[in-house]
C-alpha cells in the first residue's frame, strides 16, 4: 500500500463526493498537509500510524489516517452549521459518506486500487485550530485503511 496513493485517493473521493451547498464555496481537498491553508473550507489528509504485517509474510498492513476539515470563522453560527454538514454521518455534504463511497463494490479494491478497504471510524476534536498563525473552526476524522503489504 502506497501512502501517497491513499492520501490522493481520499482527497479525490471528497472532491467527487461532497456537494457544495447552494451559495457556498466548494470544499478544497488536499492530499497533503499545507504549510498555509490556501482557502476555506479546506480539507487535508494527514497519514498517521502505519502497522506492518497484520497477516503473515507482508500480507496486510493497516494505516490510520487523520482527515482534517477547516471552515472559515467569519461567522460563528454559520461556521458551525457548515462544519456540522461536513461531519454528518450521511448526506450530500458528508465527508464520511464521500470517502466511504470510494470503497468500491464488494470484491473490488478501494480508492481506485490504492488499498483493499477503508472505513471512517470517528470524528473528534470539533474545536478551534491554529494553522499557520490563523484560527479556524475544524474537526478531525479518523480513517482506518487496510492494504497489501509491500
Amino acid at each position: 500500500m502506497l501512502i501517497s496513493a491513499v492520501r490522493q485517493g481520499i482527497a479525490d473521493a471528497v472532491t467527487a463526493g461532497v456537494v457544495t451547498p447552494v451559495g457556498g464555496t466548494a470544499l478544497l481537498a488536499l492530499a497533503y498537509v499545507p504549510d498555509m491553508v490556501p482557502d476555506t473550507p479546506c480539507l487535508f489528509v494527514q497519514p498517521g500510524e502505519l502497522i506492518f504485517d497484520k497477516t503473515f509474510q507482508r500480507g496486510v498492513d493497516s494505516l490510520s489516517v487523520t482527515v482534517v476539515v477547516y471552515v472559515s470563522r467569519a461567522d460563528d453560527i454559520d461556521s458551525q452549521i457548515q462544519l456540522d454538514a461536513y461531519t454528518a454521518g450521511a448526506g450530500p455534504s458528508s465527508v464520511k459518506a464521500a470517502i466511504e463511497a470510494a470503497r468500491g463494490a464488494p470484491g473490488q479494491l478501494a480508492l481506485s486500487g490504492a488499498c483493499d478497504d477503508l472505513r471512517v471510524v470517528s470524528v473528534r476534536s470539533y474545536q478551534w485550530f491554529v494553522h499557520g498563525e490563523v484560527k479556524y473552526l475544524g474537526a478531525q476524522f479518523t480513517v482506518e485503511v487496510i492494504g497489501s503489504g509491500s
